[in-house]
């Protein structure tokens, strides 16, 4: 249990609890945004959006390289779970996918919902308490947003929320790494 714990932290060590991601999820929802503060319609926006949030990957290597995060990590054999976790929200997608022309104004409502619910497994992977918080109030703001409100007010939201996880994840970093 000792040696796993050590992965743990050696893991959020060189990969700075996935800030990189995070600060990449930034753009990606000032994109969204943008997207959604258009004159646009509706389906092309949902379109459009599904095509922002394939340059997360991209983008958070890039980040990566900047903020010094070593990306794969290939010496710890954690790291290959960190990428099972981003890979279990794809069939979330579907979700998303389905919710696309079916009721198009509330996709991105879905998307929020989903990203946020995603990063619960890894408050386990970084230790992370900022992590599991986010991963219940981020569903739970995107779902109460996007009933109540535009989804371009959704994503203006949103960048907020992920401007204020970039700072909690700097401060969490700072505190125990």
């Amino acid at each position: 249990m000792e040696q796993l714990n050590r992965l743990r932290l050696e893991c959020a060590k060189n990969q700075k609890r996935g800030l990189h991601f995070i600060l990449a999820s930034v753009i990606i929802w000032l994109g969204i945004a943008c997207i959604f503060l258009s004159p646009l319609p509706p389906l092309t926006k949902n379109l459009l959006t599904f095509i922002c949030t394939g340059f997360l990957l991209p983008l958070s290597l890039f980040i990566s390289r900047l903020i010094r995060v070593d990306f794969q990590n290939k010496t710890n054999p954690l790291s290959k779970l960190g990428i099972i976790f981003s890979m279990n929200q794809l069939p979330y997608l579907l979700i998303a996918m389905w919710i696309y022309p079916t009721i198009p104004a509330k996709m991105i409502m879905v998307i929020a919902i989903i990203f946020g619910a995603h990063l619960m497994p890894f408050s386990w992977l970084y230790h992370s308490k900022v992590y599991l918080g986010l991963s219940i109030v981020i569903p739970i703001f995107a779902l109460l947003v996007g009933l109540n409100f535009s989804p371009a007010i959704l994503a203006i939201a949103m960048i907020g929320v992920e401007i204020i996880f970039v700072g909690l994840l700097i401060l969490e970093n700072r505190a125990s790494l």
